[in-house]
């Protein structure tokens, strides 16, 4: 045996535990796909007989494989045990693929577009890998984010609660030409709803549903210029009115510094990050998404 060859030998060996872990894996046929969306998913080899479930989602311009390297989710996975999905947004809006919460097919509920694809990832997860399904959760980051608010106003039913990075109400969006900034009627730094206004939108996306409401994270950063600061507050007022809570916090810390967080019962949070631009999440904040949603006890 040459040297070269004991030396791949050698490094065959040690490389073979590695072949076996846990990978990104592109899901080609996942079931209903009207928004012709790509799905990323990443299962950790680790994990229980009934695998919580994460919607993890990127923003525009981004996509599946770029948030799954970019964030936290997938290490948290392994440490975990849940299964997280990368959707890949494939919907152009002026500047790169964004998730579609502008359509009036969006925003119905089975309506159809990038909702109904998001479902068939959740639905396929659950058949393919035993997702739990009173366990899934979305969370994302600006698009994702407003995507966020949006799947939980639409699948109540499905998902159990959701962390919104730098997003938007549900509804807010007005159509495809209102999304673009500075333009957008919704992120020009001007929208200003009652929360009954709010509160109602998201009532009327799933008519006569009186079962429970999945819990809401937000998170913004209070000098974020794309998606105006000023639209966490209107996110706040469009959950606490759908719980039928005050508008006034039941309690308010700085549980990390510069981060303020407003809690409304257990229902909904808020976190005002000082100084923080268009740029969450930031390192340590994913964890907080998940204790938030059960994960991590």
């Amino acid at each position: 045996m040459t040297l070269v060859s004991t030396l791949l030998t050698i490094a065959g060996v040690l490389l073979a535990p590695q072949a076996s872990a846990a990978s990104l894996v592109e899901v080609t046929g996942f079931g209903d796909n009207p928004g012709r969306m790509r799905m990323h998913v990443y299962v950790p080899d680790t994990r229980p007989a009934k695998p919580a479930i994460v919607v993890a989602m990127h923003g525009c311009g981004g996509s599946g494989p770029g948030f799954y390297s970019g964030s936290e989710f997938a290490s948290l996975a392994n440490r975990y045990g849940f299964i997280v999905i990368y959707p890949s947004a494939q919907q152009q809006a002026g500047f790169g693929k964004c998730f579609d919460t502008w359509s009036d097919a969006a925003k119905r509920r089975g309506g159809g577009s990038d909702p109904v694809s998001i479902i068939s990832m959740v639905t396929y997860s659950q058949q393919r890998y035993g997702g739990d399904p009173t366990r899934v959760f979305a969370t994302g980051s600006s698009s994702g984010g407003m995507m966020t608010q949006h799947m939980l106003a639409l699948y109540p039913d499905v998902f159990k609660a959701g962390a919104a990075f730098m997003g938007v109400p549900f509804n807010c969006f007005a159509n495809a030409a209102d999304f673009p900034p500075p333009g957008s009627k919704c992120t020009n730094g001007t929208m200003n709803r009652t929360p009954q206004q709010w509160g109602d939108a998201v009532r009327q996306a799933y008519p006569g549903y009186t079962g429970p409401r999945p819990r809401v994270q937000l998170w913004h950063g209070t000098a974020d210029t794309l998606v105006p600061y000023s639209l966490l507050q209107e996110s706040i007022e469009q959950w606490t009115n759908v719980f039928g809570l005050s508008q006034t916090p039941t309690s308010s810390d700085t549980p990390r510094a510069n981060w303020n967080r407003r809690r409304y019962a257990d229902k909904v949070e808020a976190y005002s990050i000082q100084g923080a631009g268009h740029s969450l999440p930031s390192t340590g904040m994913a964890a907080v998404a998940l204790e938030f949603f059960g994960l991590t006890h």
